[in-house]
């Protein structure tokens, strides 16, 4: 079977990095396309800039990065340097890229790399807020229709918010992007807070890192290191989520992942519950199902995955 072709469009974000990291070391399975980078986490000046650090971490400079979207479709950007960073992905020292941005926005780049492609041939993998997939529906339409498949990092149900009471950050920066995509048609794999919470960096997965050896497993044990202090003062919890690798992974291993096919609503308007991601888990309306919504995965079994790809690169 030919690799599955994909766009990302990311914020990174140490957590994208890694995403990013693995879906590069998997060349059988994923051929990246291009990276789109949107305002998320920081701003878009450093998503931009990280994507391509990343790249060129990965030996892959010849992956172009477009910049896109630097604010949301209707508010003010929120981003999150109290998780990642000033520069967002604060841990490694790494080097600032020498490869180029691409000159043409990132909305255009999904828009016409739909078009160039056969109808339903390829996946957009958002790991950010949505606002470049929304910008792109918005502008052009008719390439809804041709997109395979979205599979995406975002929202959360049953762990409810981790941005606010009711929203996980990615779905509360651009709810209303969020609703768009949401209410396209097209078939959607959502990885939400409800799984990631379960992906947890214990100290001997980050170790298993360090000893590939590797300046790839070096930077992303670095990388965990760092946003791990908060995840553990909020949470409790053994380390660190790795919420956007979930989405590689999925790419990669679906039978890593379980979940159930239904609806799902984005909230737009409450000041009290905006960017929360209304599942119907239980079913107990008549609306649709328009995603699988994904609630577990064999945590040993991804991270079993992520460390065997990483030492390939």
């Amino acid at each position: 079977m030919s690799p599955r072709k994909i766009i990302i469009d990311t914020d990174p974000g140490q957590d994208d990095a890694v995403a990013i990291l693995l879906a590069l070391a998997s060349p059988n399975d994923i051929e990246v396309l291009g990276i789109t980078a949107v305002a998320g986490n920081v701003p878009l000046e450093l998503t931009s800039k990280n994507a391509r650090i990343v790249c060129e971490l990965a030996g892959r400079p010849d992956i172009p990065v477009y910049a896109g979207c630097d604010r949301p479709l209707r508010h003010s950007l929120v981003t999150a340097e109290h998780v990642h960073g000033k520069t967002g992905l604060d841990g490694p020292d790494l080097p600032d890229p020498n490869m180029p941005l691409q000159t043409a926005h990132g909305v255009d780049y999904i828009i016409d790399t739909l078009r160039a492609h056969p109808p339903k041939t390829i996946t957009l993998c958002p790991l950010g807020p949505l606002t470049n997939i929304a910008t792109a529906f918005e502008r052009a339409p008719d390439i809804i229709d041709l997109v395979q498949e979205i599979v995406l990092m975002g929202g959360a149900y049953f762990e409810v918010g981790n941005i606010t009471p009711a929203a996980e950050f990615n779905i509360y920066v651009d709810p209303e992007a969020a609703e768009a995509v949401f209410k396209s048609g097209i078939p959607l794999v959502v990885l939400p807070l409800d799984v990631t919470h379960k992906a947890l960096v214990t100290s001997a997965r980050n170790k298993a890192f360090r000893a590939l050896g590797t300046p790839v497993g070096l930077a992303v044990a670095q990388m965990t290191d760092f946003f791990e202090r908060f995840d553990k003062e909020k949470y409790g919890s053994l380390g660190a989520p790795l919420h956007d690798p979930c989405v590689t992974a999925y790419l990669i291993a679906p039978d890593l992942f379980t979940g159930r096919h239904v609806n799902v609503e984005i909230e737009t308007n409450s000041a009290l519950t905006r960017g929360m991601t209304v599942a119907d888990w239980w079913r107990v309306t008549d609306r649709s199902p328009n995603a699988l919504f994904i609630g577990d995965l064999d945590a040993d079994g991804f991270f079993t995955l992520l460390t065997e790809r990483l030492g390939r690169l």
